[in-house]
């Protein structure tokens, strides 16, 4: 079992749509509730329950939309009530950090947080708890500092994290470097040299600081939010908490960390990056869970009730509702069943599902995302 790790309060933004996973993953039901590896856990739950090792019951602290906030709290019964805020809106990932982090700073000065996403699965315990240790020690030396995942090959579906030198000074993150540069999605042929060079990692969002830093550097590159994220804060334990939040909160632009605090900071040499040898996957399409269920080639893989499904020359993933699936001579192929709605479509284009869901919101199916 992983040791705590001193001072540190991690931060869940638990947003977003999942539409990739469509029509699984709703607006009112998207993925981190849901529990997608068949282990009886919503992804958010096995989130949390890597967490807590690390920093305790009361060092998880959840962001959600305000329509998910009642399915958090039913999901996490052991999330205090301080530990569970809900936007009004989306804002992105930065207004949801940042105001986790200035209502932890007034609790704590001291404090260093953490953001997770809550709905990646990681695999391996102990190298995830000595990655955000020693990005923990990174981030107490005054770093704004990411968790790089290793690439397991040239994808185009995510950001990149360069390396450059050695952090020094900082003892107890001897695998840290100073950050060159944060890259959006490449095209094939740049994240082939990308992996080529060995100095890039893929940027899964993690990020680690000290409260005070992570508030500076707002104030810093976004000065409107930092101020008005302090409004809020200190009105967050008297009567006008909702008034102000509801008011102010709009105001707020939107945007991720990346592009708020991260891009910048890494350019003035102020971002660190400790490597993660774990297995990281952020579920992102159905090719993703087939590949989390354990896949085996020239087999159908089902997400369900396998009783339900009958596969002939066929490979794939079925993910099953209440009906029966059959599939006959279909290589690669993707079903899903739900009551209202069935996808068919194949693994190779298992990143443009997302497109359905806006073809059915421009027909006026809102009913359906």
């Amino acid at each position: 079992m992983p040791e705590p790790v001193p001072s540190l309060q991690a931060i869940v933004p638990a947003g977003g749509a999942g539409t990739r996973l469509w029509p699984v993953s709703r607006a009112s039901r998207p993925k981190f509730l849901l529990d997608l590896t068949g282990r009886g856990r919503s992804l958010l739950q096995q989130t949390y329950d890597r967490l807590v090792p690390l920093v305790g019951p009361s060092g998880v602290n959840v962001v959600t939309g305000i329509s998910h906030r009642d399915a958090v709290a039913a999901q996490l019964p052991d999330l205090g009530p301080d530990n569970l805020v809900a936007e009004p809106s989306p804002r992105d990932s930065m207004p949801a950090i940042g105001l986790m982090t200035a209502l932890i700073a007034r609790r704590d000065r001291d404090a260093v947080v953490a953001s997770f996403a809550a709905d990646h699965l990681i695999e391996g315990e102990e190298e995830f708890a000595e990655a955000v240790r020693q990005a923990t020690a990174a981030a107490q030396a005054g770093y704004v500092t990411t968790i790089g995942i290793a690439p397991t090959g040239p994808s185009t579906a995510y950001g990149y994290v360069e390396s450059g030198a050695p952090l020094a000074g900082v003892p107890a993150a001897p695998d840290a470097t100073v950050v060159t540069r944060f890259v959006e999605k490449p095209d094939a042929g740049t994240a082939r040299e990308y992996v080529a060079s060995g100095a890039f990692r893929w940027n899964a969002g993690m990020f680690v600081a000290r409260a005070d830093v992570l508030l500076d550097r707002l104030g810093e590159q976004q000065p409107r939010m930092r101020e008005g994220l302090d409004t809020i804060a200190d009105a967050w334990d008297g009567p006008e908490r909702l008034a102000t939040l509801e008011r102010v909160w709009p105001t707020l632009t939107r945007i991720a960390i990346d592009h708020a605090i991260a891009e910048p900071v890494a350019a003035a040499g102020g971002v660190a990056t400790v490597p993660g040898t774990f297995g990281w996957t952020d579920v992102g399409d159905f090719a993703a869970v087939a590949e989390v269920l354990g896949a085996e080639s020239g087999e159908v893989t089902v997400l369900g009730d396998r009783t339900l499904v009958e596969a002939v020359r066929s490979s794939g993933l079925v993910v099953t509702g209440s009906r029966t699936v059959s599939v006959l001579g279909i290589d690669d192929v993707v079903v899903v069943d739900t009551p209202d709605a069935v996808l068919v479509t194949t693994a190779a284009h298992a990143q443009e599902v997302k497109d359905l869901v806006t073809r059915w919101r421009d027909a006026g199916r809102d009913d359906l995302v």
